[in-house]
Order: structure tokens, then C-alpha cells, then sequence
């Protein structure tokens, strides 16, 4: 392996801003339940996590700080973690991300999870609350109220969620509920009525395709930021669905409003390049994308994502969820594939070596810090 060169230095010293991830378990999780979080599928029947690109980036890069040898056999590596207890592993995975800042999705939760304060002591680092603008809607409906209401209702609900202490943006998962072929223009009154109407009859999840759009403008209108789930995730997504670039007619409508971040976005990386390309609104991450291929490969999927995409639109996010190897995970990827890259177009003269510092730290860091504000500038709380 060549010595590491002077970006591989700046990225592993930089603090990074993590613009999207969730908490961390606040339990012992047993074998059967730990390789159900390190996979979007599942622990099939002789077929195990362990045996994939993100179960062996585990286990050469994770062992080590369990004290163990790397490439550390599952068994072992499971042992050991019961024996360190959760609280010390997640101490020991959220430090070692060298992460300042966390923007934590509190809207998914299938396990006990840390809150983002708890997140931010653990981690020694600062958090912040990304509001999930589905479970506000879904609250509101859980409280009773009439199809005719439910607008203004909703309006007034998630109003209320983001004035709460230590809010820096929201978020929609509506490329789980219905995809991204949505009609791009703002609902009328009538069609959020009788759809509030169709939905509440259900006492369903909110999937009708008016809500979710009427959702997205109300996203608009609250002026914060707005991250969208695109691309990879569990087989709730219909992956086909989930293209950013089915947004393109939206984006024209909003352009000129709120920033738009693009979350994930593998295997559409390069569509979500081209939106942040000709949209000043858009940005983008390959977060989850990157622990789930590991080092091995996270400087290929961001060289993808870089091919034409300006460089303060680029954002870290580790989407790190349940298991606190991934928040270090996600991290280590990102800081040795985003260093591999922008090395090599110094070393090939296409990059000086103080652009591509600037590129670095911009990625790492800066860019997020400019679009969350003034919040996610502040000092690491330790």
C-alpha cells in the first residue's frame, strides 16, 4: 500500500460534520440481532451479514478497537462486544469517527436508540434533530382530527417541531411511500381534504401521493433545509422509484426557495451529480452507500459522484443506524476513499494540492457548516 500523502493526512485530522445519521442502540444485542442491523435485508437462513463486502469492512476495520486482531472471526468479534458492553462500544465507535457535529434523524426508531444529546455525550461532539416530517403527519393523525383540518393541522405541527431547541433541518422519506413520479405543483385545498379523508378512513401509514407532495411543500414553506432519502435502502424503497432525477419538474418549481439535499443516492450518484449540477438549490451525500461497500470501494462511488458535481455541493453523512460501527465506519470510508481520489488528481496534476485541501475540507466539514448555519459552526461540545 503507498504511504498515505498530504490530503490522506488533512482528512484523517479533519473534524467532520455527519449532516445525517440516526442514534445508536442502547442495548446488548445478541448474534442474531447484530447482523440484522448490519444488512438492509436480512439474517437469511445460512446466509450471514458476515459474508459481504459490509460485514468483512467490520471486521478488518472495527475488530481493532474491540482490542481484537483484524479480520477478527464473527464469533470473536461478537464475544468481545458482549463482553465490552454497549455503552463502551458505542463510546469507543462515535469517538474514533472523529465526528464534531451529528445530524441525527430521530423519525426511525425500531430499537432503543440514543437521542441526539445522548448521541453527542457518547461521542464527545456536538448533535443536532433532523424532524422527520412523516411521523409529524402521522402523529397528527394518531391524535384525531378532520379530513377538512388536517392542512392547517399539520402546517401548524410541524411548525411547532422545528422551532424545538437544536432543529437544523427536516426530512421526507417519500421515496419509501410513493416514489419521486409525483405531479410536481402544489395541491389545491380540495385535493388534500379528500385525500386526508381517503387516508384517515385507512388508519394507514401516509402513503397517498397528494400528502406526500402537499408534505414536500410544506417542507418549502418552513424554510429549513429538506433531506430526501434517494436511491439504496431496505425493500420497503422500489429502488426504481427512488431516482432523484424524477424530481427534476419539483426542483424547477422550487428553485430559488429552501436547499435540497440528496441522501444516499447509490446507485443514481451521478443523476444526483447532475441535479446538484444545474439546481443551485441541490447537494449531495453518498452516505450508507459508503460503509456498505467499505473502504475497498468508497473511493469509487465517490468518484462517481464527483465526476461533474461542484465541489461545495458535495456533503458527508454516514446514515449510520443502530450499530455504532457504522458511524465509525461511514467515516473511515469517506475520509480514505474522498483522500484517494483527490491524492491521485494531485499526484496527476489535475488538482493542486491546496485545492484539493480546500475540496477536502469543504466535503468534510464546510459545506455543511454554510447550509445548517450558525448551530452546526459551534465547537465539539466535550
Amino acid at each position: 500500500m503507498p504511504a498515505p500523502g498530504p490530503v490522506h493526512e488533512a482528512l484523517a485530522a479533519l473534524p467532520l460534520v455527519d449532516h445525517h445519521c440516526h442514534g445508536a442502540v442502547t442495548a446488548d444485542l445478541t448474534p442474531e440481532r447484530f447482523e440484522s442491523l448490519i444488512t438492509e435485508g436480512a439474517a437469511w437462513p445460512g446466509v450471514s451479514p458476515f459474508d459481504s463486502p459490509v460485514g468483512t469492512a467490520v471486521r478488518r476495520h472495527c475488530a481493532p478497537l474491540l482490542d481484537l486482531p483484524r479480520h477478527a472471526p464473527p464469533a470473536d468479534y461478537l464475544a468481545r462486544r458482549a463482553a465490552l458492553g454497549w455503552r463502551e462500544v458505542n463510546r469507543r465507535f462515535l469517538r474514533a469517527s472523529g465526528t464534531q457535529v451529528f445530524c441525527v434523524d430521530t423519525g426511525y426508531a425500531p430499537h432503543p436508540f440514543t437521542s441526539p444529546a445522548e448521541l453527542a455525550r457518547a461521542a464527545g461532539a456536538a448533535a443536532y434533530e433532523v424532524v422527520r416530517l412523516e411521523q409529524v403527519a402521522e402523529a397528527v393523525a394518531a391524535r384525531g382530527v378532520e379530513a377538512g383540518e388536517y392542512a392547517a393541522v399539520f402546517r401548524a405541527a410541524a411548525e411547532e417541531a422545528v422551532r424545538r431547541p437544536g432543529v437544523v433541518a427536516v426530512k421526507s422519506v417519500a421515496a419509501y411511500r410513493t416514489g419521486f413520479a409525483l405531479d410536481p405543483a402544489r395541491p389545491t385545498d380540495a385535493e388534500v381534504t379528500g385525500a386526508a379523508g381517503r387516508w384517515l378512513a385507512r388508519k394507514s401509514r401516509m402513503a397517498d401521493p397528494v400528502l406526500v407532495r402537499h408534505l414536500l411543500w410544506t417542507a418549502v414553506d418552513l424554510g429549513l433545509p429538506l433531506q430526501l432519502h434517494t436511491g439504496f435502502g431496505d425493500a420497503d424503497v422500489r429502488l426504481h422509484r427512488a431516482d432523484p432525477a424524477l424530481l427534476t419538474d419539483w426542483l424547477h418549481r422550487t428553485a430559488g426557495t429552501i436547499p435540497v439535499l440528496l441522501l444516499h443516492c447509490w446507485p443514481y450518484q451521478r443523476q444526483a451529480a447532475y441535479l446538484a449540477t444545474v439546481f443551485e438549490q441541490v447537494y449531495l451525500d453518498v452516505g450508507l452507500a459508503l460503509h456498505y461497500t467499505g473502504p475497498a470501494r468508497a473511493r469509487a462511488v465517490l468518484e462517481e459522484a464527483m465526476e461533474i458535481t461542484p465541489y461545495r455541493k458535495l456533503l458527508y453523512s454516514s446514515d449510520a443506524c443502530g450499530v455504532a460501527e457504522f458511524h465509525h465506519l461511514g467515516a473511515l470510508s469517506f475520509r480514505q476513499g474522498l483522500a484517494g481520489l483527490l491524492q491521485a488528481r494531485v499526484e496527476a496534476d489535475e488538482l493542486s494540492l491546496s485545492d484539493a485541501l480546500r475540496i477536502a475540507a469543504w466535503a468534510g466539514r464546510d459545506n455543511a457548516r454554510r447550509l445548517y448555519g450558525p448551530p452546526v459552526s459551534e465547537p465539539a461540545r466535550h
